[in-house]
């Protein structure tokens, strides 16, 4: 995979060299190459950004250095072969890890990291194939974003995680959050690990884990729950972990789910 990231803080970028996403460069797996948007200016300040049309605060990100240097990196590839480009901006459509393995499988990603008020919107409106949002909350531009998009990527890549199921695994990868996990020693200040994950039984370990993914989804994420297919045990699993149980701002949300109690929450898809 080949990913292009344009940006005024190419030196935000270096974290792209460490860990996973530095071990798929080394093999060749990925090709990041970072690009600084002021080399695309044409003034001695070089300047990349102006005074918004209908006032308010902030700057606007001018459109003239951004088409420019989307015009430099993906002009020599043909038509045929353009990239898929993304914009990161609270504005966007949610990342997911499902949206994750879509742009696992592209070839070539470009990331326009935008600042201050944002990116001149006829540039989006040309160039854009998705703005896309890590959360309902500001950050000051899309390099962040743009590190985050690209882990997740990353370790969806063939053969960039030595053990292939632990992405099987992963919170999501089922509709659900993960579980809780454990290791040695089994017995730290009084606080056991499950007998059940010593026991040796892969079906009975199976089903704990699932269990506990649905524990910790209904208490800290129900709103997954609409989207995953729960058999009769299931419910009843989700049903006792909503019990009388608060979440994480003190509401009780077996109350709160009204008179039809789970039912409102654990509806299968289909």
């Amino acid at each position: 995979m080949r990913v292009d990231v344009i940006t005024i803080f190419p030196a935000y970028l270096e974290p792209l060299r460490l860990s996973l996403l530095g071990k798929a460069r080394e093999r060749g797996m990925l090709e990041i190459n970072a690009h600084d948007l002021r080399d695309w200016t044409t003034d001695r300040h070089r300047t990349v950004d102006d005074t918004p049309y209908g006032g308010g605060p902030g700057m606007v990100m001018r459109p003239g250095p951004w088409d420019a240097a989307l015009r430099a990196i993906t002009g020599s590839a043909g038509p045929a072969a353009r990239p898929r480009i993304i914009v990161p901006t609270p504005a966007g459509r949610p990342f997911t890890q499902v949206y994750a393995a879509e742009l696992a499988a592209a070839p070539w990603l470009v990331f326009c990291c935008g600042r201050y008020e944002g990116i001149d919107a006829r540039v989006i409106d040309t160039w854009a194939d998705d703005e896309i949002s890590i959360g309902d909350y500001v950050l000051s531009g899309g390099e962040v974003a743009t590190l985050v998009m690209l882990e997740a990527i990353t370790r969806l890549l063939p053969g960039a995680v030595g053990n292939a199921e632990s992405i099987t695994d992963d919170s999501f990868a089922h509709g659900l959050l993960e579980g809780p996990v454990y290791t040695r020693p089994p017995d730290w200040e009084g606080r056991r690990v499950p007998d059940v994950l010593m026991s040796g039984d892969h079906g009975a370990i199976a089903r704990w884990r699932r269990d506990e993914a649905l524990r910790r989804t209904a208490r800290r994420r129900p709103d997954l729950l609409a989207r995953v297919e729960l058999d009769a045990h299931d419910q009843a699993v989700v049903a006792d972990a909503l019990s009388g149980q608060p979440d994480e701002t003190g509401v009780d949300r077996s109350a709160a789910a009204g008179a039809n109690g789970v039912q409102d929450v654990v509806t299968p898809a289909g």
